[in-house]
């Protein structure tokens, strides 16, 4: 596997004869699915996975495997992921996110840097976490935002989780950036709304970018365009080249 992480490090693709692995850089308002559905249709290939599901409005390192390299999406999938992102403070939403309407809370005004980097330390380490109703996550076969909106509100077992990094980058209230580094299944959007709830201010995430996967970084990913640019001319599996 270390000689496929090197080569993606590199050039940010590996292929053979058993499929290919793709480092895809997810541009906003695109789902983790409508990235593969663009690649199965480049590649007129029908297996087509990913590993670290990005929502619709999150962008950044999108790690996508065809054919046999299906294979790998658990190994991958269980690498430490580093994000950065900016919450605003002093309201809330149902999706914890931009994707459902902004509802205004309490003044954020008198909440001091220092209250806010002590509030983020205390979501670091091994944790539970119940995934949000507007998840992809499923119960009894269903995604959970399939029952959100539906206006149902489905009982959800905790997950445990691991955050090693949360700080924030600079604070501007109400908006206030950050850089965090957790386990696989973690929610950001979730953790974002607990910050709020603790400050007794409310918060959501107005923007999350996924910046690294394992030692996998986003300024070694391919766009989507590169990806159909290259293989629109070549169907092979040597060293990935952009088409001039």
């Amino acid at each position: 596997m270390q000689n496929i992480i090197d080569e993606l490090s590199r050039c940010g693709f590996y292929g053979d004869e058993e499929g290919k692995i793709f480092l895809v850089g997810k541009p906003t308002r695109w789902s983790s699915f409508d990235v593969c559905k663009k690649i199965r249709t480049i590649l007129r290939e029908k297996k087509v996975g990913h590993c670290g599901t990005l929502d619709p409005h999150a962008e950044g390192l999108l790690i996508v495997f065809t054919a046999k390299k299906t294979k790998f999406v658990e190994k991958f999938s269980a690498l430490e992921k580093e994000y950065i992102g900016e919450m605003i403070l002093g309201a809330r939403t149902q999706s914890f996110d931009l994707e459902k309407e902004i509802q205004p809370q309490s003044s954020a005004e008198n909440i001091s840097g220092a209250k806010i980097v002590e509030t983020f330390s205390l979501f670091l380490g091994t944790q539970q976490q119940v995934p949000p109703m507007f998840s992809a996550a499923k119960v009894d076969g269903k995604r959970l935002y399939q029952y959100a909106r539906e206006g149902m509100n489905i009982e959800r077992k905790p997950r445990t989780i691991v955050v090693s990094k949360f700080e924030a980058t600079d604070i501007d209230i109400p908006s206030v950036k950050f850089q965090i580094v957790c386990s696989k299944g973690t929610y950001i959007r979730t953790l974002v709304d607990d910050v709020g709830l603790r400050l007794g201010c409310g918060a959501y995430m107005k923007s999350l970018k996924r910046t690294r996967i394992g030692n996998l970084r986003l300024e070694n990913a391919l766009s989507l365009e590169q990806i159909s640019q290259h293989f629109s001319r070549n169907q092979s599996f040597g060293p990935f080249k952009i088409a001039a």
